[in-house]
């Protein structure tokens, strides 16, 4: 008898072996850079699908967030093979509501490696491909150190395109790294139809919900508040990035963290799965 095919997620072989992710819980530890800021609150409502509105204080915040992941399974074997545990990514969040509890929503996201790609279908995010770079700390010079005037740069880019660009200084340590990535992320996962000619109450659509998901434990080092010395988002023909221009700057921030995920819950289903 032909064993039945194995894994989280595709490919699924009589193994198992071949399957791209482990399932979770999921362990992450990466250094984060954020900027936040506000811009038009009408361009964040844009971004917002229903059954999701706008926050109802500062509803233009933004953050922009690369990370440098190590991240692994739970038997981390991943960790000894770096390939598999190590990536990059920049996304970007605003702040919505939901039958009247704050969320936050990663409206953009860019990731460097597959596996990572995949998690995010699994959870919700929006990921594309692209290139991310962030300058790293390390106690020798000419590395900046995790102390006040230690600089920092990030860039991201996507289809030989540069989307965006930071650089920081750090000044001081402060107890909060921004407020606008904070909350359970309220996130869409959905699956178009097969059919062209599918007519479904969800704009083609065979499946969609809209989950609840956050992070099973976390740790977190010294957060360092930043001066924001440069910032730009770039035009590019396939990315709407730069439609999200800040106004004003609210802060930057960096920080060196630990986070577990282990799932999420459904918030609403939005379309009744086939029978």
């Amino acid at each position: 008898m032909t064993p039945e095919p194995k894994g989280f997620f595709y490919p699924r072989t009589a193994s198992g072996q071949a399957g791209l992710l482990p399932p979770p819980p999921w362990h992450y530890a990466g250094d984060l850079l954020t900027v936040e800021y506000r811009t038009d609150p009408a361009l964040v409502a844009a971004l917002l699908p229903s059954p999701l509105s706008p926050a109802p204080d500062d509803p233009g915040a933004v953050a922009v967030i690369w990370a440098d992941w190590q991240s692994c399974g739970e038997s981390r074997a991943e960790m000894l093979d770096p390939v598999r545990a190590q990536y990059k990514e920049c996304f970007v969040v605003v702040r919505c509501q939901f039958q009247g509890k704050i969320f936050s929503r990663c409206v953009y996201i860019w990731v460097d490696k597959d596996f990572a790609m995949l998690r995010g279908i699994h959870q919700g995010y929006p990921k594309k491909m692209g290139s991310i770079h962030m300058t790293r700390p390390h106690p020798f010079a000419p590395a900046p150190q995790l102390a006040a005037g230690g600089r920092f740069g990030a860039t991201l880019a996507a289809a030989d395109r540069r989307l965006a660009e930071l650089v920081v200084t750090l000044d001081h340590e402060v107890a909060q790294n921004g407020f606008v990535n904070g909350h359970p992320m309220a996130h869409h996962r959905y699956l178009p139809a097969i059919s062209i000619s599918s007519k479904s109450p969800h704009d083609g659509d065979v499946f969609a919900e809209l989950i609840q998901s956050g992070g099973a434990k976390f740790t977190g080092g010294p957060i360092w508040a930043a001066t924001i010395d440069h910032f730009a988002l770039l035009p590019a023909p396939t990315e709407q990035l730069a439609e999200l221009a800040p106004r004003e700057f609210i802060g930057a921030y960096y920080r060196q963290i630990g986070v577990v995920w282990d799932g999420g819950t459904v918030l609403e289903t939005l379309v009744t799965p086939l029978a």
